[in-house]
């Protein structure tokens, strides 16, 4: 009876592990914040040093065409979170948050047994303990995060109690990133980490780690903004942390490990694309994107064009994940793109400046919460708890103003409404990757075409806005 309990016992473990091994690997999202398409060495930046993205991108798959779903920061981290549209889930721009009615990645992977864990920026939500907009509220078992970027000494929340942290903030996310998975990896349940670091936004005061001279690093070179590429230099060995981490764990080959940025760079020359961050041409919104998933995958390039809306779907379609109330996705799920069974998607919507976006000083704020706490008085900050998740906006007829885009590969129409005034342009991204020739005149009946799916997808964004998916 022993003997039969113990083989019971040990086909069970067996069993467990082969599930975890073939459907649950462990998932680590990374996420830079305003890292551009060009600024890598595997993009063929001319100076800039990225020695473990290189490697990265060497063994795994490279999206060629990939895009932030927005050109800031905010709103593509709504989109990670959904696989929506930021717009639908209340982030139409930087600051504002994200409703705690959405359904999320984290709480899709939490229930097939998944721990979950966000580190680093967070900025769709409170960081304040019991909101439903921290990431707690969002399916996330423990964090260290802050409201928006930050930079060396940064004030954070671990899991809604406030911390003063000493160094640079790109390495304490991955420090606390790491802890995390050394915590988890002789357990039960298979791992999702969600790492967002804090570089290579502005002010870029943090520095690469073990460089002689590391303060003028790259001040030789033709560029004006030196500590924008000194940080993405940081960033990169973070990066090489974490691949090192997963090797000395065992975990390498069943991690799916994923690398992007929040939107488009901050130097228009390496964007990748025409103008930059804040802008929904190519500059603003392409991004480096690389997936390293060894047991699965070897090394690839996809030039069928994804979006950051797309990791929600692919993720949920990977671990058999199950959505009892699913809105509706704008993301796809790229694994018949990745295994080749697959080279076109749906159409891709962007949209911008329609709203203003809502300013977040991280450590100001954090800070206030701290020093309030210790000193026992009351919340300094009660208004961002919930801010402006439980407004349900209606639209009229200027709803659909700003600067909106459809891009159904290669084509790309963009729509763009001012004080009433609208006017289109369209490009051949395939032909014009700068989208310096606009062809709308030449064009009339694809012009026609595309501006109906673009404003009939505006109006189901709206619709979304207003509330109607959780109806």
């Amino acid at each position: 009876m022993t003997r039969l309990c113990t083989l019971v016992a040990l086909f069970v473990c067996l069993f467990a592990y082969q599930v975890r091994g073939e459907e649950h690997p462990h998932i680590i999202l990374v996420m830079a914040d305003d890292h551009g398409y060009g600024d890598t060495g595997f993009t063929g930046h001319p100076f800039v040093k990225t020695p473990n993205l290189d490697a990265m991108a060497q063994a795994g798959v490279v999206f060629n065409r990939f895009y932030a779903s927005a050109p800031v920061c905010s709103p593509t981290r709504a989109s990670v979170m959904t696989g929506r549209h930021p717009f639908r889930a209340n982030v139409p721009n930087h600051g504002h948050y994200m409703r705690p009615q959405e359904a999320t990645i984290a709480e899709a992977l939490q229930g097939v047994g998944y721990v979950a864990g966000h580190f680093g920026k967070w900025h769709i939500g409170s960081v304040q303990s019991g909101s439903p907009t921290n990431p707690s509220g969002a399916g996330f078992d423990e964090w260290l995060s802050g409201l928006n970027f930050f930079d060396n000494d940064p004030y954070l929340s671990r899991n809604g109690h406030y911390e003063h942290l000493q160094g640079p903030g790109t390495v304490i996310t991955m420090d606390a990133t790491i802890e995390f998975l050394k915590k988890h990896v002789d357990g039960d349940r298979p791992m999702f980490a969600v790492t967002w670091f804090p570089s290579p936004h502005d002010p870029q005061q943090e520095l690469p780690q073990g460089i002689d001279n590391a303060k003028s690093l790259y001040d030789d070179e033709d560029t004006k903004k030196p500590g924008y590429f000194r940080e993405i230099t940081l960033l990169d060995q973070q990066v090489g942390r974490l691949r090192k981490t997963l090797r000395e764990l065992g975990i390498e080959r069943n991690t799916f490990l994923f690398y992007c940025s929040d939107n488009g760079g901050l130097v228009p020359e390496s964007s990748g694309g025409r103008a930059k961050k804040g802008s929904i041409y190519e500059g603003g919104l392409r991004v480096p994107a690389v997936l390293e998933w060894p047991a699965k995958y070897d090394h690839r390039e996809i030039n069928t064009p994804a979006f950051a809306a797309d990791l929600y779907p692919t993720l949920v379609a990977l671990t058999g994940a199950k959505v009892p109330h699913q809105p509706v996705l704008d993301g796809v799920n790229l694994l018949p793109i990745i295994e080749g069974r697959q080279t076109e998607r749906k159409p891709m919507g962007f949209w911008h400046g329609h709203t203003a976006g809502q300013g977040t000083r991280s450590d100001e704020i954090i800070q206030a919460l701290l020093e309030a706490e210790q000193a026992g008085e009351p919340n300094p900050h009660p208004e961002r708890i919930l801010k402006n998740v439980e407004e349900f906006p209606t639209f009229g007829d200027d709803g659909t103003r700003g600067h909106s885009a459809w891009n159904a590969w290669p084509w790309k129409l963009h729509r763009i409404e001012n004080k009433g005034k609208v006017t289109y342009e369209l490009y051949n991204l395939a032909d014009d990757p700068l989208e310096q020739n606009d062809l709308v005149k030449q064009q009339t009946a694809r012009v026609e075409k595309m501006k109906t799916e673009l404003e009939a997808w505006q109006r189901s964004v709206l619709n979304s806005w207003s509330g109607h998916d959780y109806q």
